[in-house]
């Protein structure tokens, strides 16, 4: 079955399709059918990435699979949380966001900088589909003073995985895609995949 990917971001096409190959199906990226982004006006996760899979799946005729994501940090309220991608503003940027959120959380101590990266995965069989598949993952950690690594994209360089001792930059992606907020929530929708061969 072929079922477009619903995002524009390249980190996130790179990180979906290797957590789905070899699931069976031939995973499209939108931009590759002529589809472009819609905004995300939802006040959830869940609400955004239907919102991208069913805008996909409309243009497409296609299954649609989406994600959104973000990091939830404790210590500001949950910030950036939806606005995770456009923290620093439009259009979206990195190290802007990453040295955002270094600013927003100074002075703030190592213990209180809890943070986790939270994935919400939908998967539309059609566009006016009634029963979404819907999976959720989080991948807890905290923030760092400064960042570390080169691997990944987003919040990641700032992002500490205490069990490992590494941030999600520092990571082999091998390991980043066994552990993350998305390979938990894909792991959750792979048997529902299986069931649509």
């Amino acid at each position: 079955m072929k079922i477009v990917l619903a995002s524009g971001n390249r980190g996130k096409l790179a990180e979906l399709g290797a957590l789905l190959a070899g699931c069976g199906h031939d995973l499209v990226p939108q931009s590759e059918l002529g589809v472009g982004d819609v905004p995300e006006t939802g006040l959830t996760f869940v609400e955004n990435a239907l919102i991208k899979a069913r805008h996909a799946a409309e243009a497409t005729g296609l299954p649609a699979l989406a994600d959104d994501s973000g990091l939830i940090v404790d210590a500001l309220d949950g910030a950036p949380g939806l606005y995770s991608a456009r923290y620093a503003g439009s259009p979206t940027d990195d190290a802007a966001n990453n040295a955002k959120l270094i600013a927003a959380l100074q002075g703030v101590p190592a213990e209180r900088r809890s943070a986790r990266f939270h994935a919400v995965i939908v998967l539309l069989r059609h566009a006016a589909d009634p029963q979404p598949l819907v999976a959720e993952g989080s991948w807890e950690g905290r923030i760092l003073e400064a960042p570390r690594g080169s691997h990944g994209f987003g919040y990641n360089p700032v992002f500490l995985d205490p069990a490992h001792g590494l941030t999600a930059a520092e990571m082999e992606p091998a390991l980043k895609n066994r552990i993350s907020h998305r390979a938990r929530a894909l792991e959750r929708l792979r048997t529902a995949l299986a069931a649509l061969r």
